[in-house]
């Protein structure tokens, strides 16, 4: 009796090789999920210095309004501000310079009253406009 055993062809995947695509996959996986997260954060960051800023630039425009009418603007200013659901708060700062004339004035924005969680400061230079 002779025996003749005929190869098969191998239909599908070995364990192995399923398990090193689901590696690789997880791997991509994990990848992805934390660049989506960071991405999320940096978001989340650059709202919070923008309405910052705004918030800044309109304590900026309110001082240049001021001086028009009170000159020299006073040293240091405090105040809070609403805006997009939150509450901002300000310090706004005038240091004479080395003229006469020119002030810098710094408007700092944090989220606490206590100005510790500063989220940006703007800093400009005003003088006196003659009417």
């Amino acid at each position: 009796m002779n025996m003749t055993f005929i190869k098969q062809k191998q239909l599908g995947f070995t364990l192995i090789e399923v398990m090193v695509a689901v590696a690789i996959f997880a791997l991509a996986g994990g990848a992805v999920v934390k660049a989506v997260y960071e991405h999320a954060r940096s978001i989340n960051t650059l709202e919070r210095i923008t309405f910052a800023t705004f918030v800044a630039n309109n304590q900026l425009t309110r001082a240049s309004l001021e001086s028009r009418i009170k000159w020299p603007l006073d040293k240091s200013k405090k105040g809070e501000e609403e805006l997009a659901d939150q509450k901002w708060y300000w310090e706004r700062e005038a240091v004479k310079t080395a003229d006469e004339t020119l002030y810098q004035v710094t408007v700092t924005v944090a989220t606490d009253q206590e100005m510790d969680n500063t989220v940006t400061s703007v800093v400009t230079f005003m003088t006196r406009v003659e009417s």
